[in-house]
């Protein structure tokens, strides 16, 4: 039903990993690893007051039973394969079957509180009897003396003859006569047999069986001829012992397994349990709300935050369904265009997953078949023109499965190639998805498609607030309004010419007209002479790709000085390279379109940079743009 690489770019996988922490038992972890996204409204709303309850319950201060549970499925694994239980698992197994006991009387507790756990609880069996006999009969380390009549009986013999064993050893090893022979005044048990440390010398002295020696061979413990018998009866009542433990084992073990199938639903009801206050716990991290949750299209996200976002991030308010179908949000880069998606899709997926979403009351979130994101990845230069080939290999699909009850979330449409070419096809995109149903959200720096925007009835524009005063984003969705992407602001930044960014300002908004008219440039002198050097080396045109043999890496050219430097993007910065340096790999020319903005490409890498840093909340980052606003003014 949904792609499972949309998880990963709205951080669902994220979110999943956060809720298997919050899981007691491996079996609860393994569902989790596979937590359905839910497109049934009254399956999502039944999650939903599921989680509500929990959240009630773990903000009350009151623990959920939840005993035994951890390695309850592997327990049962190993006895559907005949194998007996040790004393230690009986025990995991019993605080198992006491939990669903414990868990009914816990919610009978909280009835009024937890209505719909409560039901779930009556469904839960006691296992009163089977629990008893284990605890009676076992502890964490071996079966009780009480367990049966015989085992009390051979453990007590077998008790009485070692203690006759240990006295009989003890005056020999007390004794003056034995003390020469004697290596240690200790009583040891080897290989099954009670021996006594003799020195090696002596060894054929002591009547008895030598049954080991020490590493040096100074050592040799041998077993006493007047305890040999004694050693008999010891090893028979040992046996005993062990047979009756195993029989006990067995039986209790054969009882669990008689209960299978109660069992089994025992573990579903309680794996269950452990997964609904995995929510609960989960979306108590991030303060989250039970949203209100429709099959109308209709999106109104109140004060809504990005769970993953560093810092203290502005509160997003978004509508989307009820006046409009298409939002196309515009703004500069790094202003918060693309968290605005990601908020929106993360949201819808965190609701209809049964997670309450970090927002306030009131919010509202629609149930969808399909939901399709198209966000683009940092790429280098080399990859630019294979990224949107991607781009539109992944929108291809989206237009050919979208309709109704889908969204769609598209990342800076159409860029990556020509923009007329690009904003045209985007046009085309958008209508085409609208046209099938889709409710869409998505960002451009395209003006056409503002303009688009602006006239299409059931699309409205958006911009990110910018503070032209200190040249920072703010952050804010403002629905209604349109918004440009600073690019002049960036040049600034950049340090192209003051009048050539004064010049672009009058071209965009047609207040000059283009400088087309011919230079007539002086003839140069001619001469016989060869050229020095310098003038006989390749002259770099703007855009021309090159491979930096010190830095070992491919960069832009952004100028050729003409001298022996060049002025080369790499790296999200520009640095002077000496030409000799440098090595031509493609020209602009084969590049590029002939009518390419080739200036575009300069800031557009800026402003991912930028962006980049500041989503991750780099406090670096921030201080540069405080830098260049106080600069801009001190020179205003």
């Amino acid at each position: 039903m949904f792609d499972q690489s949309l998880f990963k770019k709205l951080q669902f996988d994220r979110v999943k990993r956060g809720v298997i922490a919050k899981a007691v038992g491996d079996f609860s972890k393994e569902k989790l690893e596979n937590m359905p996204i839910e497109s049934n409204l009254a399956s999502i709303r039944v999650k939903q007051q599921e989680t509500k309850e929990a959240r009630i319950i773990i903000e009350s201060g009151q623990y959920i039973p939840l005993l035994g549970l951890k390695q309850i499925n592997r327990l049962m694994n190993k006895i559907d394969k005949g194998v007996i239980l040790t004393p230690a698992e009986l025990i995991e197994f019993a605080d198992f079957l006491r939990s669903n006991r414990m868990l009914k009387k816990f919610f009978e507790k909280n009835r009024y509180q937890t209505p719909t756990l409560y039901k779930y609880s009556q469904a839960l069996s006691k296992f009163t009897t089977t629990e008893e006999h284990i605890y009676q009969k076992v502890d964490d380390y071996e079966v009780l003396d009480d367990a049966s009549r015989d085992l009390r009986k051979a453990r007590r013999q077998f008790k009485t003859i070692k203690d006759e064993i240990q006295d009989k050893l003890m005056k020999f090893l007390r004794s003056p006569k034995n003390k020469p022979m004697i290596q240690d005044v200790l009583i040891v048990e080897k290989q099954g047999s009670i021996t006594v440390p003799i020195k090696a010398s002596y060894k054929f002295k002591v009547p008895g069986t030598i049954v080991d020696q020490s590493s040096n061979g100074q050592t040799v413990y041998i077993e006493l001829d007047l305890v040999a018998k004694l050693n008999e009866k010891l090893a028979f009542q040992k046996a005993v012992i062990e047979s009756e433990s195993y029989q006990i084992l067995a039986e209790l073990t054969g009882e669990l397994s008689e209960q299978r199938t109660s069992i089994l639903n025992a573990i579903d009801a309680v794996t269950m349990f452990d997964i609904i206050f995995a929510r609960a716990k989960y979306s108590r991290e991030y303060d989250g709300i039970t949203p209100q949750i429709n099959q109308a299209e209709r999106i109104n996200i109140i004060q809504g935050r990005h769970p993953f976002l560093v810092g203290t991030p502005v509160p997003l308010d978004f509508q989307l369904g009820k006046d409009y179908r298409g939002l196309i949000i515009t703004g500069a880069n790094a202003g918060g265009k693309t968290i605005v998606m990601k908020t929106v899709g993360l949201l819808t997926l965190m609701a209809m997953a049964g997670l309450q979403v970090p927002a306030q009351a009131g919010t509202e979130l629609a149930v969808f078949d399909q939901l399709f994101v198209d966000i683009g990845d940092e790429q280098n230069i080399e990859n630019q023109l294979s990224t949107f080939s991607a781009h539109m290999k992944n929108i291809a699909k989206i237009v050919q499965k979208a309709g109704r009850n889908t969204l769609v979330l598209l990342d800076e449409l159409g860029s990556g190639t020509d923009p007329n070419e690009g904003a045209g096809l985007a046009i085309a995109i958008l209508e085409d998805l609208y046209r099938k149903g889709a409710l869409i959200v998505a960002t451009t720096h395209y003006g056409e498609i503002k303009n688009f925007t602006k006239k299409h009835a059931d699309f409205t524009p958006a911009a990110m607030k910018f503070d032209r005063e200190t040249l920072t984003p703010k952050y804010v969705l403002q629905v209604g309004e349109v918004g440009d992407s600073q690019a002049l602001w960036i040049a600034q930044k950049m340090r192209l010419p003051k009048a050539l960014i004064q010049r672009a300002g009058k071209y965009i908004t047609n207040q000059a007209k283009y400088a087309t008219k011919k230079i007539q440039f002086p003839k140069l002198a001619k001469t016989d002479q060869l050229p020095d050097k310098a003038e006989n080396e390749l002259r770099y045109q703007k855009g021309d790709q090159v491979y930096l043999t010190e830095l070992k890496k491919v960069g832009l050219v952004y100028e050729d000085h003409g001298d022996d430097t060049v002025a080369v993007f790499v790296e999200h910065g520009f640095q002077n390279v000496l030409r000799k340096r440098t090595r031509l790999k493609m020209a602009a020319d084969k590049l590029y379109p002939v009518d390419y903005d080739l200036e575009s490409l300069f800031t557009d890498f800026h402003q991912r940079k930028m962006r980049k840093d500041l989503e991750r909340g780099s406090k670096k980052a921030q201080k540069q743009l405080d830098k260049m606003a106080r600069a801009r003014r001190n020179k205003n």
